[in-house]
């Protein structure tokens, strides 16, 4: 038993020495050699190192040959072994999705009678557990009609504690009667009563149901900053089939209602603002609509998708439970309708009509707005913030956007508000002339934006009162361009008033009338405007006698009452007529008229056609409107689209396409900029806008998706049922696995390596020497081959290929994912904030008692982990600018800030062991 380590080396006869020694207690090993403190000798004279070969060899002759038995475990049990191309192919998707090959969680929910038991939706419940439990918040994203309420009221069949369900007031009764058909308990709250909620306690629920969370996209609303203290340090449950709806910050808005921006647990992500604003700087100065800059939104769409999105969304689209739940759906008697092209109606503008109409086009080019952008005039000592402007610019836009919009919906609307503009514009110039203005500072239009109709949010903007100012405060110019616009407001109300003609009115009853598909069939009418639903109902109501609803958010209009009824009645009346889960049927509608009130979260699918009055400028309204009529479960086979388009007889020698266009582009060039008021976000072009609408993907939710991960599942779930030997020889497969293959058009050798660190797991392609981090969907898409492939020998370069992967994925590991700091325009307020809380009069401030004191940390704490909503952080350096006493500031800090709650610190990424999960490589050439 010889203990001491011996190293003996030999020079050639005719070197320097016979040899030498090294003897000690250092191991051949990175800890013998490295790590640990060793202690070693060195011996050159000739009679030592004769003999410590004499020992050697006298060991060497009782030597034994390597057992069969170790051999077998080399060959066989470590990453040596010969493995074959597929079944490192399968390796890869084991390890991977290992965690949801077998669900964690069983779940038996309890269903009402007569609701199908249907695994994609069992299956969504165990996902979103799971993803609830370790990130404290998951989206539930299915594409619409796949029934994500049904989804949410199983999920919380299987949690403990007090629910809350925020969600539009129209759909409150909706989520009441599904969670008690369910039987859930909870509490449904209208999403315009956050502020209610919160006076009842915030410490109350456990569980925050959002749905159409989509709503909250926007962080510089109060009600946002509302929500996010409700939501602060409970789990979240959000509920949209839309989360990535116009930009990335509204994914970014979202994902800060459970995880803290600047202390994420999604893996690979500890800084969620650090890279979302790395994300946003890769647009610079890009054309917005340029194909550059559709690039550049695709690559940073896959990005959230990959790096955050999948570990905290679940989301199955119609081709992936019609692909991968098929069975199951079938053998229920579940089947999708084919969703048909989107076909066009077009209305023409002809003789004075189309004159006038153009007129009123250039007219608008000259309206300034002055009305609705009061403040950017004024120049008294109540310097207005950046916010403050910007507020101002946003009413401005929205108003501009609201006129066109109302021309593009109907004359009757258009001439209603034209004539409510008047009105506005000669109050105003008559309280100004009287040496007094009042003008709000409160409305924010992407808060109204969220609201279904648009004729109450322009009375809204109208009525809002704020602050008194003074007409020697303002601009010489103010007067002079309220008058101008009012004088191009009564040019333009004088060439509508008596205009009786309707072209759109007119060619909708002809295609009612006539058209083989919409003729004596059932359908659902959207528009924007409650007054030209109103005006609609009034005329079909007359061509179709007791065929006909009107549905808004002032209730229902039907010919069963002479008054228009309340909104039970109306809702009772379009369930039972729409809806095929309703436990009455009646057939006494055929047409429903609705403005977006209805376009969220209700079943209409005894219904197949959708009929858009007016062009829905923003896309995530045309997936929510045809979703109430696609939806699993319909006895239809197809689905029908039709979009009214403006077109011009005067242009008719232009092709009908060209022609729209061509009118829709003439609404544009008035908007501007401003068209974003249109969709809530980004500006959407007109031929963007056009294409979008004569496309059927975009009203399926299909268009963004492309590979699932249930493929894989699948495969794997398949293999464990029906070759659990070979199942149970893949789990065995040891890391650091490898194998490859020789692949027909390679042009070059490549090697693919599957890295872990935690719950972080991470693909490099290394090619040409160079390596680059690529998806699951690129790496499993390279290594697929089939079970007969044969494996190729290792390639030469195989260890320089692995050691440049390694190296890649050590700097992207030790990284938080973007050292750029944040953005100085969204921290400003909070900056501020911060830096009076480090005054040496506030910090050390002897008059705090423990209980400030405690606070304040948690203040601070609250401020470094970026949980701060923006509307509360401007609210509060607006408040505390003028303040110095340290007992007043925290007075301010505490009426604003209602709960601290601080998240749990991360476990340090630097703990967790770097593991090379497998490699594949593909050698260069054809087939062997």
């Amino acid at each position: 038993n010889i203990h001491a380590k011996v190293y003996i080396g030999r020079f050639q006869p005719d070197d320097r020495d016979f040899g030498f020694v090294i003897t000690g207690s250092s191991n051949f090993s990175y800890s013998g050699l490295v790590a640990n403190r060793e202690f070693n000798v060195e011996l050159r004279q000739r009679g030592d190192v004769e003999f410590a070969l004499d020992q050697f060899e006298t060991l060497w002759k009782d030597s034994v040959e390597i057992s069969s038995e170790f051999v077998d475990a080399i060959e066989q049990k470590t990453f040596l072994r010969k493995i074959p191309p597929y079944e490192l192919y399968l390796k890869l998707i084991y390890e991977y999705l290992q965690e949801d090959i077998n669900p964690q969680h069983r779940i038996n929910p309890y269903l009402p009678d007569g609701f199908m038991k249907l695994q994609y939706q069992q299956q969504a419940v165990t996902q979103a557990l799971k993803k609830l439990e370790e990130f404290n918040g998951v989206f539930l994203a299915d594409v619409v009609g796949l029934g994500k309420t049904f989804i949410a009221a199983q999920l919380l069949q299987q949690v403990q504690g007090k629910v809350l369900v925020v969600c539009p007031p129209v759909l409150q009764e909706y989520w009441k009667e599904s969670l008690l058909e369910f039987n859930v308990s909870a509490h449904v709250e209208s999403l315009g009563k956050l502020e209610t909620i919160i006076q009842k306690g915030l410490e109350y629920f456990d569980y925050i149901v959002v749905d159409e969370a989509h709503r909250f996209r926007n962080e510089s609303t109060q009600s946002y900053a509302d929500l996010l203290d409700i939501c602060r340090g409970k789990k979240v449950i959000l509920v949209t089939a839309t989360p990535l709806n116009n930009k990335i910050d509204d994914i970014f808005a979202q994902l800060k209602l459970f995880q803290p921006p600047k202390n994420s647990t999604i893996p690979g992500i500890p800084n969620l603002e650090k890279f979302f604003n790395r994300l946003r700087k890769r647009f610079g100065k890009l054309r917005k609509g340029g194909s550059e800059y559709r690039q550049v939104v695709k690559e940073v769409s896959e990005e959230i998708r990959e790096k955050i999105l999948k570990h905290v969304m679940v989301r199955r689209t119609r081709t992936d439970v019609i692909r991968y739940f098929k069975i199951d759906t079938e053998s229920q008697g579940l089947v999708f309708p084919e969703m048909q092209e989107p076909q066009k109606i077009a209305y023409q503008f002809e003789g004075r009509v189309e004159s006038i109409f153009d007129t009123t086009m250039t007219l608008f080019q000259e309206f300034r707005y002055t009305r609705y952008t009061s403040l950017l005039y004024y120049t008294g000592s109540k310097k207005l913030t950046e916010f403050e402007k910007q507020q101002q610019r946003n009413i401005g836009g929205f108003m501009k956007g609201l006129l066109v919009k109302r021309l593009e919906s109907s004359f009757y609307a258009f001439k209603k508000s034209v004539g409510r503009f008047v009105a506005s514009y000669e109050q105003f110039i008559e309280m100004f002339k009287n040496g007094t203005v009042y003008i709000s500072q409160k409305v924010n239009v992407y808060d109204l934006l969220d609201n279904d109709d648009l004729d109450r949010l322009e009375k809204y903007v109208e009525e809002e009162k704020a602050q008194r100012y003074d007409d020697k405060d303002f601009k010489k110019s103010f007067l002079p361009d309220l008058e101008h616009d009012l004088a191009i407001l009564k040019e333009i109300d004088t060439l509508w008033r008596d205009i009786d003609e309707d072209p759109k009115l007119e060619q909708l009853i002809l295609e009612l009338q006539t058209n083989k598909t919409l003729k004596k069939k059932k359908l659902v009418l959207f528009t924007e405007s409650k007054e030209t639903g109103e005006h609609l109902y009034n005329n079909l109501i007359r061509e179709f006698p007791k065929q006909v609803l009107f549905y808004s958010s002032q209730g229902g209009r039907c010919w069963q009452h002479e008054k228009p009824c309340n909104h039970r009645i109306a809702r009772d009346l379009i369930t039972s007529n729409y809806d095929p889960n309703n436990k009455i049927q009646t057939d006494d509608l055929r047409i429903l008229i609705t403005t977006d009130i209805l376009s969220e979260g209700i079943n209409l699918h005894r219904a197949n056609i959708i009929i858009n009055y007016d062009l829905p400028w923003n896309p995530t309204r045309v997936l929510q409107r045809t979703g109430r009529i696609n939806r699993l479960g319909t006895s239809y086979s197809k689905v029908f689209i039709f979009n009214f388009f403006p077109t011009s007889q005067a242009d008719a020698h232009l092709g009908l396409e060209k022609n729209i266009t061509h009118k829709i582009q003439m609404f544009h060039t008035i908007l501007g900029e401003d068209a974003k008021y249109l969709t809530g976000g980004e500006e959407i072009g007109s031929q963007e806008l056009f294409d979008t609408l004569n496309r059927k993907n975009s009203y399926t939710g299909e268009d963004e998706e492309g590979d699932s991960e249930l493929k894989y599942l699948e495969i794997m779930r398949t293999i464990r049922d029906e070759q659990p030997d070979l199942f149970q020889k893949i789990k065995e497969l040891p890391k650091k696995a490898r194998s490859g293959f020789k692949q027909e058009g390679t042009g070059s050798d490549q090697l693919v390596t599957f890295f872990r660190l935690g719950k972080l797991k991470k693909f490099y392609r290394n090619q040409h020497g160079c390596s680059q981090e690529i998806t699951f969907f690129d790496a499993v898409k390279l290594l697929e081959c089939e079970p007969e492939t044969e494996r190729a020998q290792i390639p030469g370069n195989y260890f320089s290929l692995l050691e440049t992967n390694r190296h890649c994925f050590s700097l992207d590991s030790n990284q938080d994912a973007d050292m750029t700091p944040a953005s100085a325009g969204g921290r400003s307020n909070i900056s501020y904030v911060e830096k009076r809380l480090k005054e040496k009069g506030f910090k050390r401030c002897p008059t705090f008692t423990d209980n400030d004191e405690e606070f304040i940390a948690g203040v601070r704490k609250m401020i470094a982990q970026g949980t701060i909503a923006k509307k509360i952080a401007q609210k509060i350096k607006k408040e505390i600018e003028s303040l110095v006493e340290p007992l007043e500031i925290l007075i301010v800090l505490r009426r604003h800030i209602r709960t601290v709650s601080v998240a749990e610190k991360r476990g340090s990424q630097a703990l967790l062991e770097k593991e090379v999960i497998l490699s594949g490589y593909l050698v260069a050439g054809g087939k062997t």
